[in-house]
């Protein structure tokens, strides 16, 4: 047995699992750099691998879905990586469903009540044993309480959490092993994506956490009728079992139904858009797994009311705060103006690139062809599925890392879109999108937003200043061990040169601004004072006039110049 420096030995026979399943797949070299070879038997590497006729991507969706619940969710994951994975085998791993054979109801009833510490038929007047979908982690029971409503009981797999967290120290140990012998290692944190990974899936094992995300979905929409969010019974409900109101409606993709209700289609695609961009835009807190299974129409019960779109699964969900919105609002930005530097320029302010570790003509290049493709056409053409797809390529190339917060909104978004065209495949996404992206725009530079990011912004120079010190003592300290390298280099670019001296310019001018704009905002209360009034209203509009001007020249100076 090879020496595992971690877990490995306790977990034996599950790495003899791994191990055999990946070879079987064709994945033999994986196995070997795994140090997984001594697992498999040698009567078994002399076997074909399964699926020959199957490409690399293929094989390994396959493997995956043998491996079972972590590896799938694993996968899902993956797909969202376009950073981590070449784009062949990201679409292969889109394809990854979460569904898995139901499990015996005998064990759904029995888990039921050792949750609760009661028996059935104290809480439920019935329930249906064959259940209503399977997956990975649970399946779900339609039920009815003793009250009399309708429930659906969703109940998480036996033994489940033991398999989960074998499987995650095994992923620990791989994640190691992979850092220290890959390329992707020297690259990326493997070991901290392993991590993610980790608390993203034990926080869908806990059913309560899911609760509480379709409670929150609630107060979000409260005043909004177009959306109907379950019940939570909380009285019944536990990490393991979730108990939830049933929706009765038909799935958002059955057209044949929705037109025999004679529900409006076109309504109904914008409708299920601009509730996901409500929750990206206004909520900043969205539901990360839009497809049509989680989503019921509720027919109207008469005339004056409409149809309603039902909400399933909140076990998935995205987050993204403030900063992001406005990098992300800036960066669609500069994708409508075919504005390929502005757009590195945003990479490098996200941290997605690192000064010095990239090829910026090169990936400007590549932007430029990306953006051509676009040139011309009208934006209501556009398609975000098209985008993304597109955009994949240029992220695995340069290694883009973005926040998987960002990736996953991606995907939600090409999937809402995907949803909203088989309503209506004439369908604009970005029609519905403009207006809350424009509201946006103007909260982002309204002098309360300027002032919140400036004071952010003095916040951290001053303690990079508080810093000063220390990190000159350090370099005097280099100097006098004769360890400090000073490499001087003649920078022959001069187009490079002069963009970093208009980058530099727009820094100082921001920064200007940012000050001038708190100056003003600290002198408006002398106004109430009669001592001061007027020497406080000169110096406001002196501020104002100065902050206008470098304001504007700061706009004129990133607009794209003629011939670039």
């Amino acid at each position: 047995m090879p020496p595992f420096p971690l877990r490995g030995r306790q977990h034996w026979q599950r790495y003899r699992e791994i191990a055999q399943i990946l070879f079987r797949h064709g994945f033999d070299q994986l196995v070997d750099l795994l140090e997984l070879a001594p697992f498999v038997p040698l009567p078994a590497r002399w076997r074909r691998p399964r699926g020959e006729d199957w490409t690399a991507p293929e094989r390994l969706r396959h493997a995956i879905e043998e491996l079972g619940p972590t590896f799938i969710k694993l996968g899902q994951i993956l797909s969202t990586r376009p950073d981590l994975i070449p784009p062949d085998f990201l679409a292969e791993l889109a394809k990854l469903q979460d569904s898995a054979p139901p499990f015996p109801s005998a064990d759904a009833r029995a888990l039921i009540e050792a949750e609760l510490g009661k028996p059935l038929d104290a809480v439920f007047a019935s329930f249906d044993d064959a259940p209503l979908a399977a997956a990975s982690l649970g399946q779900v029971h339609r039920a009815v309480l003793i009250g009399g409503e309708r429930v659906v009981a969703k109940v998480q797999r036996p033994n489940v959490e033991a398999i989960i967290n074998t499987d995650l120290d095994i992923l620990f140990d791989l994640a190691g092993l992979a850092q220290a012998r890959t390329p992707l290692g020297r690259m990326y944190d493997l070991t901290e994506i392993a991590e993610d990974f980790a608390a993203t899936l034990r926080s869908e094992l806990d059913y309560a956490r899911e609760g509480r995300n379709a409670e929150r979905f609630q107060r979000n929409f409260v005043n909004d009728a177009a959306i109907y969010i379950p019940r939570i019974h909380w009285d019944y409900s536990t990490r393991r079992v979730l108990i939830l109101e049933e929706i009765e409606g038909i799935k958002i993709n059955d057209i044949a139904a929705l037109n025999a209700a004679g529900i409006d289609r076109h309504r109904l695609a914008l409708e299920s858009a601009r509730l996901i961009i409500t929750q990206v835009f206004q909520h900043h807190f969205f539901h990360a797994d839009p497809h049509p299974g989680n989503f019921y129409v509720i027919p109207p019960r008469d005339s004056n009311e409409l149809p309603r779109i039902g909400a399933m699964d909140f076990g998935m969900v995205g987050e993204i705060d403030s900063r992001t919105r406005e990098h992300l609002l800036r960066l669609m930005i500069a994708v409508v103006r075919q504005d390929a530097e502005s757009i590195v320029d945003e990479f490098l302010r996200m941290g997605v690139l690192k000064w010095g570790e990239f090829d910026r003509e090169r990936l400007e290049r590549d932007l430029q062809r990306f953006l051509n493709r676009y040139r011309g056409q009208p934006l209501k053409e556009w398609r975000a599925r098209d985008l993304v797809n597109d955009a994949l390529p240029i992220a695995f190339r340069h290694h883009l890392h973005f926040p998987a917060e960002l990736w996953l909104l991606a995907k939600v978004m090409a999937m809402s879109e995907g949803v909203a065209q088989q309503l209506d495949p004439e369908f604009d996404l970005f029609s519905v999108a403009e207006p809350y992206a424009r509201e946006l725009y103007a909260e982002m530079l309204s002098p309360r937003a300027v002032g919140r990011r400036a004071l952010e912004s003095l916040s951290e120079w001053g303690e990079e200043f508080l810093l000063l010190p220390q990190q000159l003592r350090r370099i005097i300290e280099r100097a006098e061990l004769g360890a400090l390298q000073v490499v001087v280099r003649e920078e022959q670019d001069t187009a490079r040169l002069d963009r970093w001296d208009r980058m530099a310019s727009r820094l100082a001018a921001s920064i200007l601004i940012a000050a001038i704009t708190i100056a003003v905002t600290l002198l408006i209360p002398l106004l109430a004072s009669d001592t001061w009034r007027i020497l406080a209203a000169v110096l406001i509009a002196l501020g104002f006039a100065n902050a206008t001007l470098l304001t504007i020249w700061l706009i004129v100076s990133t607009l794209p110049r003629r011939g670039k």
